[in-house]
């Protein structure tokens, strides 16, 4: 089974400071946006506010850590191998207790999982090797690029060389997924396959390629964009095919977020001509309901339900390219005469009830709102992971969720 050993962290704060391309940078104070987290009549909460922004609290003292994974188990009463997945705010890297929380946990017989590094708190490889003594089995690498020089501009890492190294050592001894934010005409064509040489020469499990985000379509909620000046995102389905192309190119796994999984079909691998088959698995749609999605997603939710001959839903698409992105902002542009009575937003949007109630019914028409499933998909970060057989599955018991959905809220405005 396994525990989140959060360590905590603020982004630039405990991670040597941001990098240039970080979702984080520039943010500055932001106003709750609102989520199906908060209370009925207040609009805000933790994870709509501080959540977002990951600014909870400084790193934590390690023996809270371990007192709260404790408290995670006996909760569970988990039986089997334990491993405790290591993630926080800031780079874990960096945490100056690292070593001995993993010590701690493998007295315990607890493997670790080192999620998200950038390994810029690493000024001494050999740092790799006692963390694979102590039992640390895993690591997701943020390698951005294997040119320390680059590594040392974008990713603002002090001591590129040893980093890398330590890189290098994790390969050859435990599981590492390599991944890189691809910044267009930085660290992309011969840059990016000379970093999958490296990974794929020291014996890596698998790269995770991610889409730079530079707008607020594209995901910068916080009143931070542009990241970078004179820098264009890549199209999204030009990213898709590169992932695809590097996929081929290469011995290990790769997948890509918000595009695509080539090896699982996912995201909405449901969504693909050869997996129609599974469709009779989804339950029958008795509602009508608008789904409100994003700008990616909507062309595969609509295709299901053609397939499906469901006449009753329509889907429509905000300009957020991420659908748990989605803010109040992007429902007030949407035309409402698109929208039926009974509508269906995602589940992890950044939206207060009040809000969509008020933007939705603005043209007169009180339109009842309900929220669908977190998530519809597996993300290319999570189904790295996973085989076909494990996407397909979740994806059916996400959509029989929204269908759940659909026929609550939407048989509620036919009778």
């Amino acid at each position: 089974m396994q525990v989140v050993a959060d360590v905590g962290g603020i982004p630039g704060k405990d991670c040597n400071g941001f990098c240039k391309y970080c979702y984080f940078r520039k943010v500055k104070e932001i106003k709750s946006f609102g989520c199906a987290h908060c209370l009925p009549n207040k609009i805000g909460c933790e994870r709509c506010s501080k959540g977002v922004s990951e600014t909870q609290g400084a790193f934590k003292p390690p023996f809270q850590v371990m007192n709260e994974v404790q408290s995670a188990l006996m909760m569970s009463m988990g039986r089997g191998d334990i491993i405790a997945d290591i993630s926080g705010g800031g780079d874990i890297s960096c945490y100056p207790h690292l070593e001995s929380l993993t010590a701690n946990l493998n007295q315990y017989s607890i493997k670790s999982r080192l999620s998200y590094t950038c390994g810029k708190g690493i000024t001494d490889s050999s740092i790799a090797s006692r963390l694979i003594n102590n039992n640390v089995e895993e690591v997701s690498f943020t390698i951005f690029s294997s040119d320390p020089k680059l590594r040392k501009e974008w990713v603002k890492d002090p001591s590129p060389e040893e980093a890398l190294k330590a890189c290098q050592i994790f390969c050859e001894n435990i599981k590492l997924t390599g991944a890189a934010v691809i910044i267009p005409g930085v660290n992309d064509g011969d840059v990016l396959r000379q970093t999958c040489n490296s990974l794929e020469e020291w014996g890596a499990k698998g790269m995770l390629l991610m889409r730079f985000a530079n707008t607020f379509n594209e995901g910068l909620i916080l009143g931070n964009e542009p990241i970078l000046k004179n820098h264009e995102s890549q199209p999204v389905e030009e990213f898709a095919e590169l992932v695809k192309q590097i996929n081929k190119e290469y011995s290990f796994r790769v997948s890509g977020t918000p595009l695509c999984d080539p090896e699982t079909g996912g995201p909405f691998a449901i969504a693909k001509d050869e997996n129609e088959v599974f469709l009779q698995f989804i339950k029958p749609v008795t509602g009508e309901a608008t789904i409100i999605t994003s700008k990616i997603a909507e062309p595969f939710i609509s295709k299901i339900f053609n397939k499906l001959e469901v006449d009753s839903v329509n889907v429509v698409a905000c300009e957020k390219e991420i659908a748990c992105l989605i803010t109040k902002e992007d429902l007030e542009n949407l035309d409402l005469s698109e929208i039926k009575s009974a509508v269906i937003i995602p589940g992890r949007s950044f939206v207060h009830q009040i809000d969509a109630e008020r933007i939705l019914s603005a043209d007169g028409v009180d339109r009842l709102v309900g929220r669908g499933p977190d998530t519809l998909s597996v993300d290319g970060e999570l189904s790295i992971d996973l085989t076909d057989e494990n996407v397909i599955e979740r994806e059916l018991e996400q959509f029989n969720d929204l269908v759940d959905a659909i026929n609550f809220f939407g048989m509620r405005i036919i009778n």
